[in-house]
């Protein structure tokens, strides 16, 4: 039996990864890169942070599922951010999953407003480690930071869960293509 190689989708074109992917990696850049992982649709998180380091927050779509025995999901944070000596040090976080009705919320913590109006911003909870859970949030995921692993410049942190809370509908707010999407 003969078979046909499937035809390429218009504008698309088929790649040996033998052939094409040395010639990929060597002439890979940094914004070649991001433009690829803008079009990833990913879950928008507010990821919290308290304990003796102090209470902190910042909005992340870089998040992940491990493995489920024993639970566990990652977290990645930028070395250089304003927030991560808290994280690092707390040993704690929360990943609270947003709806589609708190794309403002998000925004407030990606910015660089303090963190006293950031939490003023909606009503908060305290996990079983510390953490403040986002009262509302589709999911939250309470942990405790169980290893961690540094790539060039950011930190993996693999977070053991410690409890779940689900709201009753199923919503998400969703990031793809450097925008915000309701699904």
């Amino acid at each position: 039996m003969n078979e046909r190689e499937p035809e390429p989708e218009q504008g698309l074109e088929m790649m040996s990864a033998a052939t094409r992917m040395p010639d990929l990696v060597h002439a890979l850049s940094k914004e070649a890169f991001r433009e690829g992982m803008s079009r990833p649709g990913a879950a928008v998180n507010i990821i919290t942070t308290d304990g003796p380091a102090g209470r902190a927050g910042f909005t992340a779509s870089a998040v992940c599922s491990v493995t489920d025995s024993p639970p566990t999901l990652l977290v990645c944070l930028n070395r250089s951010s304003s927030v991560y000596d808290r994280f690092a040090d707390n040993e704690a976080l929360c990943v609270n999953t947003l709806k589609p009705d708190h794309e403002q919320l998000s925004r407030l913590f990606g910015g660089k407003i303090g963190m006293d109006e950031r939490f003023a911003a909606a009503a908060w909870s305290t996990g079983i480690s510390g953490a403040p859970v986002l009262e509302g949030a589709t999911v939250s995921f309470d942990c405790r930071i169980a290893s961690r692993a540094d790539v060039g410049s950011h930190t993996v942190f693999f977070c053991e869960v410690l409890a779940i809370e689900c709201h009753q509908v199923a919503a998400g707010l969703i990031y793809f293509d450097r925008g915000y999407h309701r699904v």
